[in-house]
């Protein structure tokens, strides 16, 4: 009988039990990004009983008080929060390797750009596409009231959705879904489902366009257990995306 483990995916040091697994996986989604999901998919309907998508809109990295120094401290800690469940999917998976590490720096930055290429390129005509279609909310990318520390906090928020998204949806539930005994692709078809349902809240077409990025990122983890490529590539897509908004909105009438 031919072996399915993916070969960069490790192997589970003892036995676990899939009930164990099974109830751990709900755990670390229902704290992160399968509650985002759920958020998600409220969101779509309100939007879509609401006006629809074409007159909706989807806000993120928004102002979350009126005084500055408050600003930036929900903003810190909203940041900081977020990544409490990489924390707990990491100690999780201690033992485990899914390639977060510095072994090639090198390669991994390359990699990361060239993956960012492939998806962001695409996905802008992809958004542009759902606008006109009305399958797409408008996409809200930085806060209305801009101070000196905007930017930092706007590259933050990117890389903190880089790791958050990539190590949880990726890099954990590829191994834990394997530990179940589930062979390659339908790992990779559900858990780019997921990214695609925690991105309803900006349309039909984002959330289809974030499908086809976890499909992509799926196969890549598949093939080299790496998921350090992949966070620099969200990363730098979130970066060119927000803070790209920030300069270009009032120059193209965004806000």
């Amino acid at each position: 009988m031919p072996d399915d483990t993916a070969p960069g995916i490790s192997a589970a040091p003892a036995p676990v039990s899939r009930s164990r697994v099974r109830a751990e996986i709900w755990i670390v989604l229902g704290l992160s990004l399968g509650q985002s999901a759920v958020y998600a998919v409220l969101s779509l309907i309100i939007k879509l009983t609401d006006g629809g998508l074409r007159s909706s809109t989807a806000s993120l990295n928004s102002s979350r008080a009126d005084q500055q120094w408050l600003d930036l401290t929900l903003q810190v800690l909203s940041i900081v929060f977020a990544l409490v469940p990489v924390a707990l999917a990491l100690y999780l998976l201690a033992g485990r390797s899914i390639g977060l590490d510095r072994r090639s720096p090198g390669r991994d930055v390359a990699v990361g750009v060239g993956l960012a290429a492939v998806i962001g390129l695409p996905g802008l005509g992809v958004y542009a596409l759902g606008r006109t279609l009305g399958l797409n909310a408008e996409i809200v990318l930085a806060p209305e009231t801009v101070y000196w520390w905007t930017v930092v906090i706007l590259i933050a928020a990117a890389l903190q959705n880089g790791i958050l998204e990539e190590v949880v949806v990726v890099g954990y539930l590829h191994t834990r879904l394997r530990d179940l005994g589930w062979s390659t692709w339908p790992i990779i078809v559900v858990s780019a489902l997921l990214r695609g349902t925690y991105h309803l809240y900006q349309g039909f077409g984002q959330a289809l366009g974030n499908v086809v990025m976890g499909l992509v990122f799926g196969w890549w983890f598949q093939r080299t257990g790496r998921v350090m490529p992949l966070v620099i590539a969200h990363t730098l897509l979130d970066v060119v995306a927000f803070v790209g908004y920030l300069t270009l909105a009032d120059e193209l009438g965004l806000r």
